[in-house]
């Protein structure tokens, strides 16, 4: 239900409930907040998110070493799948969001489906099938050059509510298409299922940015916009000159890495 905590009152949970449950039963004498670097949508996953915690142990008790604290935060965090891969001792003055340089995500495609029925099973809520079976990557690549560099980017970014404080000024480091595998992918390719992965980086985000990306470039590549639209779009500066459907679901969206 998203990475960012949640309230009582609502029915989701997010991760950082579960995180910050898992934390309280190390006793902590102070109750123990995650300050989570990227924030995640509902249906959105992440290979690798970060965040920072401060701990505060009764009198007299050790402080944690980064192995107790991994082992112990996973045993608490056993039924769900959630998982701590690293834990490191940093500075009072660093902090999980704002010290980041980089965040790369990248969102996976499955080409070849006539129908959502065709998505293989271990493949499910993991990826986008858009419809129709073939798409123009090399169109899709000249699409995404348009996007690298420093743009205001206001035509891609949805409305939530720290869009009026926010600049819509980003700067994309990287804008791939590659060719990727799928779970278990040699034993269907009989099937002609083709995976794409593509993949972005940036010092931060907007707002459903990088699904309005992808959405966009699906469109390029399906021959319902040429290249040049992206730099035209870009320039239009208003989120409601994207095509209608035009954002990307956020099942086949993957934070992969936070760079620091």
């Amino acid at each position: 239900s998203g990475v960012m905590e949640t309230s009582n009152n609502q029915s989701v949970v997010g991760v950082q409930n579960y995180l910050e449950k898992a934390a309280q039963k190390l006793k902590p004498v102070v109750p123990i907040k995650f300050h989570i670097s990227s924030r995640t949508d509902a249906g959105v996953h992440a290979l690798c998110n970060a965040a920072h915690l401060d701990i505060q142990r009764a009198p007299g008790k050790p402080a944690f070493n980064e192995k107790q604290l991994i082992y112990s935060l996973n045993y608490h965090l056993k039924p769900e799948p959630i998982r701590i891969l690293n834990a490191y001792r940093v500075s009072d003055s660093f902090h999980a969001r704002f010290s980041a340089l980089s965040r790369t995500y990248i969102y996976r495609l499955l080409v070849g489906c006539k129908h959502y029925s065709e998505v293989p099973v271990f493949e499910r809520d993991l990826c986008w099938a858009p419809t129709g079976s073939h798409l123009n990557v090399p169109a899709m690549r000249d699409a995404a050059q348009f996007l690298l560099g420093t743009h205001d980017f206001s035509t891609f970014r949805s409305h939530n509510s720290e869009t009026p404080f926010q600049s819509p000024v980003r700067t994309i480091l990287q804008a791939d298409i590659s060719p990727s595998s799928g779970v278990l992918a040699h034993h269907y390719e009989p099937r002609g299922l083709q995976f794409w992965e593509l993949t972005f980086r940036s010092r931060s985000f907007l707002y459903r940015q990088v699904r309005r990306m992808v959405g966009t470039l699906v469109a390029v590549g399906q021959g319902k916009l040429t290249p040049h639209h992206i730099k035209e779009l870009l320039e239009m500066k208003d989120a409601r000159a994207l095509p209608p459907n035009g954002m990307a679901p956020p099942s086949g969206l993957f934070l992969k890495s936070v760079e620091y």
